[in-house]
């Protein structure tokens, strides 16, 4: 290949990872999703946000509307013992508030979630606690970097722990919730800025995840809460640039029904869980799928921190 021929073909491939060809953008999804724990997790109520510590052995979820909890949104918990799941339980420190978006950190010592709880700062702030073994200690408000007096969702940190990402509506972005991220340093959380690029519209974004590259983010994407359909996305950052994301296929999204609360699988490398409404539409399950970044999203280079 000549010198022009080879900067034409780069030309090409940095259109595609700017979103200009979704044959090279779109993430690579096994076909058939597994159903997580079905009448134990997957149950006739709407679940939400699955995240498995990096053993595999312990799941968390939560739920808006399962009887049995503290408030109208718990986050609960099952253990795997000897193959099977345990019957699902709420965690000790939900509130008769708003808990929310659980999220275990890569090396299993913390979940990550939301909470209204009093003594944040207003709306949802995002939290911390500390977990051993099925033990969860005191709950860490994650500071003035990061949350603000509006709403914070769905925190995941990196899989090199080095950048939290999360959304909010705070005033500044480009309309409604918006995807932001908060470098680390030195266990510091330094204030939080919007994911630089296309990928913040004019829409709602939310409910992101980085996947194992620590590159790559899944995140929803709806128009209007509560008035239209929410879908699934994934983009890859370029030049410390994300692209505004590629709509992804079946079966994270079927074109007809709700999409959202993606989060890696920590226990299963290559696995995103999310939820989704499916068959008959009664509720949000919860599912795993096996995933592959594609050609265009997987050009080597370290994690983006902004």
């Amino acid at each position: 290949m000549n010198a022009l021929a080879s900067l034409v073909a780069l030309a090409v491939a940095v259109a595609g990872l700017l979103g200009g060809d979704a044959s090279r953008e779109a993430l690579a999804l096994d076909p058939h999703a597994e159903r997580f724990a079905p009448g134990i997790a997957s149950t006739r109520y709407s679940e939400i946000r699955l995240t498995l510590s990096p053993d595999g052995r312990t799941a968390l979820w939560f739920s808006r509307d399962r009887p049995g909890g503290e408030g109208g949104h718990d986050i609960w918990f099952s253990h795997l013992q000897h193959g099977q799941w345990s019957p699902a339980r709420p965690v000790p420190f939900n509130t008769p508030g708003r808990d929310f978006d659980p999220a275990f950190t890569a090396d299993g010592r913390f979940v990550l979630f939301c909470s209204d709880r009093p003594g944040g700062l207003g709306g949802d702030d995002l939290y911390r606690v500390p977990v051993q073994g099925l033990q969860f200690g005191a709950v860490e408000h994650l500071g003035s970097a990061v949350n603000s007096p509006a709403n914070e969702f769905a925190p995941m940190l990196a899989p090199d722990g080095g950048t939290l990402l999360f959304s909010s509506d705070r005033a500044g972005g480009a309309g409604g919730h918006d995807l932001y991220v908060a470098r680390v340093d030195d266990g510091q959380l330094q204030p939080a800025r919007p994911v630089a690029g296309a990928v913040n519209t004019a829409a709602q974004e939310f409910d992101a995840t980085f996947l194992g590259d620590g590159r790559t983010i899944v995140f929803a994407r709806a128009q209007d809460f509560g008035s239209s359909r929410v879908e699934q996305f994934a983009a890859r950052a370029f030049g410390g640039r994300y692209a505004p994301g590629m709509r992804l296929p079946a079966p994270v999204n079927d074109g007809a029904s709700d999409s959202y609360g993606a989060m890696l699988d920590w226990s299963r490398p290559g696995t995103l869980t999310y939820s989704a409404r499916r068959g008959d539409g009664a509720s949000l399950d919860l599912y795993r799928v096996s995933y592959r970044l594609p050609p265009s999203l997987s050009i080597p280079g370290p994690p983006v921190r902004r």
